[in-house]
């Protein structure tokens, strides 16, 4: 690789970061919401340098013009491969994280709580995934006992026995340390995998309420297909109530 190419890499890589964090939010495929300034900081940088390589070069060529031009400024071929991450960011949009790697990852730990705020009386009631399974097996006083529940989510298919699981991914940082939150459906066809829904339903009697041995799941009565959240990777509430 040579040198005009090394600082066209470099030029290229920013303008990619810039793409995906500035100008639309592909971004969020990767990294967190809150890294987005990092990400333009970073993008920004990496266009100066490589402008400011090619006035170097174009100032350094003026100098020796009609001198010996022998360029031995490479890298080594296999660095034409740092060109497929950049291109990827301005043409190619990766598919998000879904089914796929749900059914294949262990589900995210729920951490313990010991106190629960009294549930407020809309019916149904938006829960994210996360606060349903920590109700479901660990409030004692069991508040959502016969609720009408919705959570958002989209579908993973079972690998054994009846039901579906209605899911997110979880980013704690980035894709890498991604995590699956999965809450078993009962009572209805499956949808196609990684189809987003909004289901409607309660609490799937099995196990004791309130405890370890009580099911993450729902006796779904609705489900409506939705269109994909613009940031996947979060658990968060329903928009509004049915």
């Amino acid at each position: 690789m040579k040198r005009p190419a090394q600082v066209l890499l470099l030029a290229l890589t920013g303008i990619g970061l810039l793409h995906a964090s500035l100008f639309s939010d592909l971004y969020l495929r990767y990294v967190k919401e809150g890294l987005r300034p990092l990400l333009i900081a970073s993008g920004v940088l990496l266009l100066l340098l490589g402008l400011a390589g090619a006035a170097l070069d174009h100032k350094r060529d003026g100098h020796h013009e009609g001198a010996h031009g022998h360029d031995h400024s490479t890298a080594p071929r296999i660095a034409w491969l740092l060109s497929l991450p950049a291109l990827s960011l301005l043409f190619y949009a990766p598919p998000a994280l879904g089914a796929y790697t749900a059914s294949r990852a262990n589900d995210k730990a729920v951490k313990e709580q010991k106190q629960f705020a009294p549930l407020p009386a809309t019916s149904p009631l938006p829960m994210t995934l996360t606060d349903f399974t920590t109700r479901v097996q660990q409030d004692r006083e069991q508040g959502i006992k016969g609720r009408g529940i919705q959570m958002t989510g989209f579908a993973t298919p079972a690998k054994e026995g009846d039901g579906w699981y209605l899911t997110r991914i979880i980013f704690t940082c980035c894709a890498a340390d991604s995590q699956p939150v999965k809450v078993r459906m009962y009572g209805t066809p499956t949808p196609p995998a990684d189809a987003w829904v909004e289901v409607t339903g309660t609490w799937h009697p099995r196990g004791t309420l309130g405890t370890k041995t009580a099911e993450a799941a729902l006796d779904v009565r609705r489900t409506t297909r939705i269109s994909p959240p613009v940031n996947a990777y979060t658990d968060n509430l329903p928009l509004t109530p049915s």
